[in-house]
């Protein structure tokens, strides 16, 4: 562990790269890369300098643009936002890295009631301040909307204007881009597209072209479809984003992450099921994220922090085949140090999660 400084701040930090070192009920324990999406990622798209801890990011996404469209990524389909190089991050890939990087995967149940959205931003801005893109930190053109309140609206706005200044377009050459992330409120009907009503920016809609939003509507239906299921949770957006020269934010490409009530991220209803289990310990569990993995790659769906011994939750799903559990055999065996859970949701519903000895 060591000290380090924030600002105006002194905070206890976790050494670069030893999280495993940690034990397995220690706060600063960190899982295994390998049994997430995160661990084919580490080394190379995502390079970590342990002296100073800063992460170097490469993303498969421009962060320019020139004329009316942002350049194309080669091999990839700049709409399909999860499909791309292995190699480097699609912007859902970077939303996860923040969000875990931000210890937003983590909870206990001594927590409860205590995430609200100031301090969501406050760790995802904390957390990108150790992280570069393209050369350049990453805090530079990140955009996180600060909370809402009327009594401070000219406050407010004047410190977005401020935050936007690099998205201001020049007089001539390519328009950079800045990365937005926020909860969604509303995917509203323009005269042309669609407007994204993002909460906490009641008066600054970002605008979608038609096209962008009906594959946006078709890659993330599945999202969409737990967001609407559920009333308590939350839908996150990580956009890219430039300004025109009429000042109107228009989107350039999109990705969505929904996550429970306590901003943990699920991606099934039976990751649902597990991460409201989990939430009811007090165990801390942290929540692995897939990254650039597809669903038919198995993954823990959770790490459970028990005094005697780690535990691997797996969800299998329904669509499972002797492939999937061939890897899941394999993945198991790479880490035997670890426990494991499993429930095969063919099977019946969720087994006991294993209580602590």
């Amino acid at each position: 562990m060591y000290i380090a400084r924030i600002g105006d701040q002194y905070l206890v930090k976790r050494m670069p790269l030893s999280g495993g070192g940690h034990d397995s009920n220690c706060p600063s324990y960190d899982p295994p890369d390998e049994l997430t999406g995160l661990g084919v990622l580490t080394g190379s798209a995502i390079q970590v300098d342990p002296e100073s801890g800063m992460s170097a990011l490469k993303v498969s996404f421009s962060l320019t643009k020139i004329g009316t469209r942002a350049p194309p990524n080669p091999g990839t389909n700049a709409t399909d936002t999860i499909v791309g190089d292995a190699k480097k991050l699609s912007l859902r890939s970077l939303l996860h890295y923040l969000w875990q990087q931000a210890e937003l995967t983590a909870w206990t149940s001594r927590w409860a009631g205590k995430r609200h959205w100031w301090n969501i931003r406050w760790h995802l801005t904390e957390a990108a301040g150790q992280m570069t893109v393209k050369g350049g930190p990453l805090s530079e053109i990140l955009f996180i909307p600060e909370p809402f309140r009327a009594t401070d609206k000219s406050a407010i706005e004047q410190r977005r204007t401020a935050a936007l200044a690099p998205a201001i377009p020049p007089k001539s050459g390519p328009r950079k881009l800045m990365i937005l992330v926020g909860e969604v409120k509303d995917f509203a009907p323009a005269r042309s597209g669609h407007r994204l009503i993002v909460k906490h920016l009641p008066d600054f809609p970002l605008m979608l072209e038609e096209g962008l939003y009906k594959r946006l509507q078709a890659r993330f239906e599945n999202e969409l479809a737990l967001w609407g299921a559920d009333e308590a949770s939350h839908l996150i957006a990580i956009a890219t984003f430039g300004l025109t020269p009429v000042g109107l934010a228009v989107v350039e490409d999109m990705a969505l992450m929904v996550v429970a009530e306590n901003w943990v991220p699920y991606e099934s209803a039976y990751e649902k099921r597990l991460v409201d289990a989990l939430a009811k310990l007090r165990e801390r569990s942290v929540k692995g994220l897939r990254y650039n993995l597809s669903a038919e790659k198995p993954t823990a769906a959770a790490i459970l922090q028990r005094s005697s011994q780690p535990m691997a939750l797996y969800v299998v799903p329904p669509s499972a085949d002797g492939a999937y559990e061939e890897a899941l055999d394999d993945l198991i065996a790479s880490r035997p140090e670890i426990g494991i859970w499993i429930w095969r949701t063919s099977e019946g519903d969720m087994p006991p999660l294993p209580m602590n000895t």
